[in-house]
């Protein structure tokens, strides 16, 4: 590998860890000022606010207790691009939901510009509008 390849590699590595250990402080670092989140439901959120309130519920525990494990990750070091798919295993008091999906990450230097979710689902999570 080479060493943008295992830079990129660990980044993505310690961008999820950030997720497991529920610190949205954390995440927040990982982001440039303008970088977008284009999240599984459609809704497109740019700037670290709007990314931030994008997260909040997820980090306050809405959705129960929220756990990734890296499944596979693809790397495009040259333009320093990330493809890491991941199982979420979401804890409720009724049991655990586990969910495949993965994320596209656009980093420039050390920092996510662009972090696009999708995720496998038995139903639509959203419509569109006609």
């Amino acid at each position: 590998m080479s060493e943008r390849k295992d830079e990129l590699y660990a980044l993505t590595l310690d961008f999820l860890d950030a997720f497991n250990r529920n610190d949205l402080d954390a995440v927040m670092a990982f982001f440039t000022p303008d970088a977008v989140y284009d999240e599984l439901n459609g809704v497109r959120s740019e700037g670290l606010t709007a990314i931030r309130s994008a997260f909040a519920p997820q980090f306050e525990g809405k959705f129960g207790t929220m756990t990734f494990n890296e499944d596979d990750t693809f790397i495009d070091a040259e333009a320093g691009k990330v493809m890491s798919s991941w199982d979420l295993h979401i804890a409720k008091t009724d049991g655990t939901l586990i969910l495949r999906g993965l994320d596209l990450l656009q980093f420039k230097g050390r920092k996510v510009t662009c972090k696009q979710t999708y995720v496998k689902a038995k139903s639509a999570l959203y419509e569109a509008s006609k």
